[in-house]
């Protein structure tokens, strides 16, 4: 379909076939994207429960460094699909350019500080002996790829928000490919270990950014930026700001919040570290198709929004939450009933029978908070949709810093639920969360568009 198909389609078609249709191709990508992480864990895992310990360990720190890139593509997909939605294609191309610029700029900066501060961070977090060099090694080679990691987050808001979601799942899956062929032969035929982990997701993903930018210039994309006698414009970089600093800031609070969360977790020990990583790999992968579904309703939402049709906003927002609900219910049931078999599949190495156990706790605690975390990813893509972003950032904050951490704390010094008093705040702080979501939803704030009035743009074409 072309461009104005495609949104004919968001703007008319039946809400149920849309969701679907765009939701399909993002969980595909998702599911790929997980398994760069997933793939590079299992051959880590076959190391020993300390290489793999220490994939996991460093996780949120790479992520709190490419917040910053999700923060901009959510502002780059709101925005460019409210502009689309109202047919103005050459704002779009406008906003395309300042968007690439902007990220280019962030992204090196924060490769940059990111390896220069690594060694330090990880030792504040309290890791130490080889928990501490192999987290160091596998960090400072991963944040290497933040660049092209960036550029890729740029093509998947510029597709999406034009309602092409498969093109972004074809190049993360040949990406994939790459990766899993890479993988063994640097970790064990390189004899490289860890490194060689991290070597071959930079190479994928390399390869991946710099086909996505030759596509992102082609004729194809209606909305493809133009750099000819390029200036930054205040008045747009100040809307992605607005839209993408409060994204950037959630997601960064929520690492911050996962950062103290592994001291926490480190404090019962490698195993409790090992467990906590291998159940959260494998939910990741249940959680996929509501994820999904919120992404998919940021695009359908901003382009009904750009439309001025709230109605379709309302219908979307609650369609959405009915298929992610049943989503999680049907989750939550396959991972109680076949956990034990789940949990030995995804834990190659069986040098530590206590991670087998702490692991399948930690799956039923929460695996009963599935249904809650589709609802969290629903609303997430509502208020994204409409750029009111600061919603979503209050959700992402709150619940780790003002339910997670404090419940956690009470546990470990006033209870003797050991790691279980984390499992089960995980999965109470999903419902408050959830609550919040929705005593939000019931207000009229969220509805309020941030991008400037037409009249303040250029003509639509």
């Amino acid at each position: 379909m072309d461009k104005r198909t495609k949104t004919e389609f968001i703007l008319t078609e039946n809400i149920y076939e849309i969701l679907i249709t765009l939701s399909i191709p993002i969980i595909i990508n998702s599911l790929i994207q997980t398994l760069y992480n997933l793939v590079d864990g299992i051959w880590v895992s076959k190391i020993s429960s300390v290489h793999f310990a220490a994939t996991a360990f460093v996780w949120p720190v790479n992520f709190l460094f490419i917040s910053i890139g999700i923060g901009l593509s959510i502002a780059g997909t709101s925005l460019l699909s409210q502009l689309i939605g109202a047919g103005d294609l050459k704002g779009a191309k406008e906003y395309s350019a300042q968007l690439i610029a902007i990220t280019l700029l962030s992204s090196i900066g924060l490769t940059v500080l990111g390896y220069i501060i690594s060694p330090t961070v990880i030792r504040l977090m309290g890791a130490t002996g080889d928990l501490a060099n192999l987290g160091n090694t596998y960090l400072r080679i991963t944040l290497l790829d933040i660049p092209f990691m960036f550029l890729f987050f740029n093509i998947n808001s510029m597709m999406h928000a034009q309602g092409d979601t498969i093109t972004p799942m074809l190049l993360s899956g040949a990406s994939a490919i790459i990766n899993v062929i890479l993988d063994p032969i640097f970790i064990f035929s390189f004899n490289w270990g860890i490194a060689g982990a991290a070597w071959a997701t930079l190479v994928s993903r390399a390869v991946l950014a710099i086909v996505g930018v030759m596509m992102l210039f082609g004729e194809k994309n209606k909305v493809r930026p133009n750099f000819k006698g390029f200036k930054f414009d205040k008045g747009i970089i100040k809307e992605i700001v607005t839209i993408g600093l409060p994204s950037s800031v959630g997601q960064s609070g929520a690492s911050l919040g996962f950062i103290v969360l592994n001291g926490f977790i480190g404090s019962y020990g490698t195993a409790t570290i090992a467990a906590y990583a291998m159940v959260n790999r494998i939910t990741s992968l249940v959680m996929q198709p509501a994820m999904g579904m919120g992404a998919a309703l940021t695009a359908i939402v901003g382009q009904n929004m750009g439309a001025d049709q709230m109605d379709r906003v309302h219908e979307s927002f609650h369609k959405a939450l009915k298929l992610t609900i049943t989503i999680g219910v049907v989750g939550c049931l396959l991972l109680i009933i076949f956990d034990t078999p789940i949990i030995n599949f995804f834990m190659q190495a069986k040098d530590d029978p206590t991670v087998i156990e702490l692991a399948l706790t930690y799956l039923f605690y929460i695996s009963l908070s599935m249904p809650l975390m589709g609802i969290f990813s629903v609303f997430q893509g509502l208020f994204q949709g409409t750029g009111n972003t600061k919603y979503s950032m209050a959700m992402e904050i709150g619940r780790l810093w003002f339910v997670r951490l404090p419940m956690i704390l009470l546990f470990k010094h006033f209870s003797n639920w050991g790691p279980s008093g984390i499992w089960f705040s995980m999965s109470f702080s999903n419902l408050v969360v959830c609550l919040y979501g929705y005593w939000i939803y019931r207000g009229k704030g969220w509805q309020r568009s941030v991008l400037r009035t037409r009249e303040e743009k250029v003509p639509a074409m």
